[in-house]
């Protein structure tokens, strides 16, 4: 069961959060920003492999990572589950639902995370005299359905070592985002779930990491990834170094 942690005036709010740079207010004016504190009321802790919310219910708000890390995933009419997303703090969960009020796909924590709880309505009341907070629920959902894009980029023209590439490389650009280092970090997820969402199966991944690493482009250690080229890495995918 999730728990529901109250937001207090000793909490840390949206004007004072560390995450302001990358999530919903990033870019908003610090005087606006101050009038975003009243729109968290509640936080949600949620153990590692327990859902945040399920795949056809109803969407009343959307969530901001706080802290960990969350998986998007949906389930064919096969019965397998296919991974849509990997969720990093600052970024926000549920925008999927925003079109019909309900979600389609199931989000689960793949570390103990814990989320702000972002109400609907709360952001129609605050947008009254925030006028830039729509433009900014807008920006997501834009940012959201160009990730999508990428994503069916990726499937549809890139070879696996081009997938997995770049994979590595928007992993790393989100982290650097959070002011996290972008050339060693501990990869929140397994090789199984990363094959599942690049369509690849797990010994196809296994084997491009180890070619990466006997390549001297990374080093492996488990999950623990150091970038050690990366304009090898984005000369792969055929971007400019």
């Amino acid at each position: 069961m999730l728990k529901r942690v109250p937001v207090t005036s000793e909490s840390t709010h949206c004007s004072t959060c560390m995450m302001g740079s990358v999530c919903l207010p990033v870019g908003m004016p610090a005087s606006e920003v101050a009038k975003l504190d009243e729109l968290v009321k509640e936080r949600l802790r949620i153990a590692k492999g327990q859902p945040l919310f399920l795949h056809g219910t109803s969407l009343d708000a959307l969530f901001s990572l706080r802290t960990g890390s969350i998986k998007s995933q949906i389930v064919e009419a096969s019965g397998h589950h296919q991974i849509t997303g990997f969720y990093l703090p600052g970024e926000i969960v549920g925008l999927d639902g925003m079109f019909d009020g309900m979600h389609s796909s199931t989000s689960i924590a793949m570390e103990d995370s814990e989320v702000c709880v972002v109400k609907l309505d709360d952001i129609d009341e605050v947008s009254r005299y925030v006028p830039t907070l729509q433009h900014q629920v807008r920006r997501l959902m834009s940012k959201e359905i160009a990730r999508s894009h990428q994503v069916l980029l990726a499937l549809g023209s890139m070879r696996s070592e081009q997938r997995l590439a770049a994979f590595l490389i928007n992993l790393s650009q989100r982290l650097a985002a959070l002011g996290y280092s972008s050339t060693d970090f501990i990869m929140r997820m397994g090789r199984e779930e990363i094959g599942n969402y690049l369509g690849l199966t797990l010994e196809t991944v296994s084997r491009l990491f180890s070619r990466f690493a006997r390549d001297g482009v990374i080093r492996v250690n488990q999950r623990e990834i150091k970038i050690l080229d990366m304009a090898a890495l984005n000369e792969l995918v055929g971007k400019p170094c």
